[in-house]
């Protein structure tokens, strides 16, 4: 009689086979090859927002009170001007046209701040530029004759006066759409442009011994303020005011031809 022979005992388990591990270590560097491509194309879409549609600034000044305060941060809309252009009253932002800002005397930072603030920048949390542009409101567009001011201190444009109560900031006891007279016709490709706080901007009127002569040249122009993000408590769209203007004729062609 035979006897049947047991089957081998199975070997007792072991650790994992190196083949086991490898696919897991794949998986983390898919994961972080990922991670890498979404943070690429974020910044990617966030330098073509910034560039070519819209950007952040805060406000260093109070010259455009009570419309915008200082360390109001706002957003700036760059695509709409180029196809519609600006008009009067629109708040814009430009970069200085030359000897209105005066020269920077802020410290130098260390390089880590300055790296944080760019990377900050490209998604649009920080506006390390803002110190170097300028707020107002416009007032002329080319060819505008605007002055300053009719008897009951009013500015007129193309001789019709217009009414800035809705958004001017005065000195209690003046009333008065400025405290220092002018007479200008805004030349082709320029701007006149005033702050909102008007006894307290160093505008266009401020500028008249600098080489621009007090005009915006339109290519210095970032684009038109439209929105109010920072802090929560004033978040809302601006108001440009274009029915004070609405009575503004356009202005004549030189020579007074039509």
């Amino acid at each position: 009689m035979t006897t049947e022979k047991s089957a081998p005992a199975e070997p007792a388990p072991g650790p994992e086979p190196a083949a086991t591990i490898q696919p897991r270590r794949r998986g983390w560097l898919v994961f972080l090859r990922d991670v890498v491509v979404i943070i690429l194309i974020a910044v990617l879409v966030s330098l073509v927002v910034k560039t070519f549609l819209v950007r952040s600034f805060y406000i260093p000044s109070g010259s455009m009170e009570d419309t915008l305060h200082v360390k109001d941060r706002i957003l700036v809309d760059e695509i709409t001007p180029r196809f519609g252009g600006y008009e009067r009253g629109d708040i814009v932002v430009f970069q200085d046209p030359g000897g209105w800002l005066p020269p920077s005397t802020a410290p130098a930072r260390p390089p880590i701040v300055e790296g944080v603030e760019w990377v900050l920048s490209l998604v649009g949390l920080a506006a390390p530029d803002s110190d170097d542009h300028l707020v107002k409101r416009i007032i002329g567009v080319p060819g505008d004759h605007v002055v300053c001011c009719n008897a009951i201190g009013q500015i007129t444009v193309n001789d019709v006066p217009i009414d800035e109560s809705a958004y001017l900031k005065l000195p209690a006891g003046e009333t008065a759409a400025s405290g220092d007279p002018f007479d200008v016709t805004v030349p082709e490709g320029s701007l006149w442009v005033l702050g909102d706080n008007r006894y307290r901007s160093k505008d266009s009127r401020y500028n008249t011994d600098q080489p621009g002569k007090g005009f915006v040249p339109i290519d210095n122009l970032v684009g038109r303020a439209f929105l109010v993000t920072w802090p929560f408590d004033r978040f809302g769209l601006l108001d440009f005011h274009h029915d004070v203007f609405a009575g503004v004729p356009d202005a004549e062609p030189e020579g007074g031809g039509k």
